[in-house]
């Protein structure tokens, strides 16, 4: 007899980690398991990590902790990325029961039989050139937005990364199997769809079927207002992709592209696989084709070998081109990466202080690209209430408004003016127009 009724789960990282949380989610709620809150004392935690962010083991050790202090009884499984990349070093953590990898966590079910044993979790982790296998995913927590898997893996191997070593292969399903899913995600009143993956230009691998013929057929899919592309490497976001959202009357103008250095001698010591010729012209293009497009840019600071002339190139190449805001990274450590052969390190405080700089760069794009759409008609997505009896919505180029809370509004799109930008940066809309319905 089965002793567990219950589970919760818990995401660190990035939106294709919430996916398959979700989708990981769905087969315990197909098996009879009704799924609570982290605090309610569960029978099963999943705690599902990202070996990007700093400090996996010790957000991993804290999460085991606290689901150990809700249920001591609790059976804990630890999956996704730090779980493939330090299986042995997790297993050592008090409470953890089992800990499965890439290509197991999707198989979590079969293995709640599985205690620790000796104060060991049981350790389920195929070699990771052995994971092959494309699992789709979806999330399905918000009715108005859902981020659908379309790519998994990655075959680049920048020098500061190890999603390779933690997700393998580039790999996909087929565009009719892709469409299939999008069509299941419209069937549950899902207004945007969030494309997400590894390296999601890649999709493909350069075969017949590529990112590009991809968008073409999502884009006639019936019921999704939206679909949003996430990031994008410059050197994969091809001229035909552009063009074709430029025309698109589902395809939103927002990008997000990763620099990473404004640096052509950085870049290449990152192993990146273009120029800052290339970015620069990915950028005027899209703001050709695009005016009011908003461009989203990643960024790594204190990298080995970042002396202050290569940093304030990528600070004069920031400001030169017409993005819209930066997520800045500060350069960490990761073992098994070939930038732990570069002996310039660069020290913490440095890292830091170079981060700061270029947040507050980040916070004056943005403030100058919310600036440049006042006065402007957009279709705003309304989601759920937030705080002091307003709601909130992003419109199509992603500039986030809030007005006062309507419930009948919710999840629908609405076509509104931008009229003013609050003490938050949010911009307010005309309240005369929310009467109408543009869904």
């Amino acid at each position: 007899m089965n002793p567990y009724k219950t589970v919760a789960f818990y995401t660190l990282g990035c939106k294709l980690n919430f996916s398959e949380t979700s989708s990981i989610s769905r087969l315990f709620e197909d098996g009879g398991y009704a799924k609570v809150d982290f605090r309610d004392r569960p029978d099963i935690y999943v705690i599902n990590t990202c070996s990007v962010t700093d400090h996996a083991d010790k957000k991993c050790r804290n999460l085991v902790r606290r689901a150990k202090k809700n249920n001591p009884e609790a059976f804990i499984a630890v999956v996704g990325c730090y779980a493939q990349l330090k299986p042995d070093e997790i297993a050592q953590i008090e409470g953890v029961d089992v800990v499965l990898g890439a290509n197991e966590k999707f198989n979590i079910i079969e293995h709640l039989d599985k205690r620790a044993l000796d104060g060991v979790a049981h350790i389920e982790n195929t070699h990771i050139k052995e994971v092959k296998e494309f699992v789709p995913s979806y999330s399905a927590n918000d009715r108005t937005r859902t981020f659908l898997k379309v790519q998994d893996g990655c075959d680049y191997f920048c020098s500061f990364c190890t999603i390779p070593l933690a997700r393998g292969r580039s790999r996909n399903q087929s565009i009719d199997e892709t469409v299939n899913v999008a069509k299941e995600v419209a069937s549950k009143g899902v207004k945007e769809v969030v494309l997400t993956g590894v390296n999601i230009g890649d999709f493909g691998q350069g075969d017949d079927e590529n990112f590009y013929k991809l968008t073409t057929h999502l884009d006639g899919i019936e019921g999704i207002e939206r679909f949003r592309i996430s990031s994008i490497e410059p050197n994969l976001l091809s001229n035909e992709i552009i063009d074709f959202v430029g025309n698109s009357q589902k395809f939103v103008p927002h990008f997000h592209i990763p620099l990473q250095s404004g640096s052509d001698a950085m870049l290449q010591s990152m192993r990146r696989r273009y120029d800052t010729t290339l970015y620069r012209e990915r950028i005027e293009r899209i703001k050709a084709r695009m005016p009011d497009a908003c461009i989203g840019v990643d960024v790594i600071v204190g990298y080995p070998g970042e002396t202050e002339e290569e940093f304030m190139k990528t600070v004069d190449f920031l400001k030169s081109i017409d993005i819209s805001y930066l997520h800045v990274f500060t350069y960490s450590e990761r073992a098994n990466t070939t930038a732990l052969r570069i002996e310039d390190v660069i020290p913490i405080s440095v890292r830091q202080e170079r981060n700061k700089i270029l947040t507050n760069l980040s916070l004056k794009k943005k403030r100058s690209f919310y600036e440049s759409q006042l006065g402007k008609t957009h279709k705003v997505l309304w989601e759920d209430a937030e705080n002091d009896g307003l709601m909130s919505g992003f419109t199509s180029n992603y500039v986030k408004v809030s007005a006062q809370y309507d419930e009948s509004l919710v999840n629908t799109t609405q076509l509104v003016r931008l009229q003013d930008l609050d003490r938050e940066g949010l911009a307010t809309v005309d309240a005369s127009m929310l009467t109408v319905s543009e869904s």
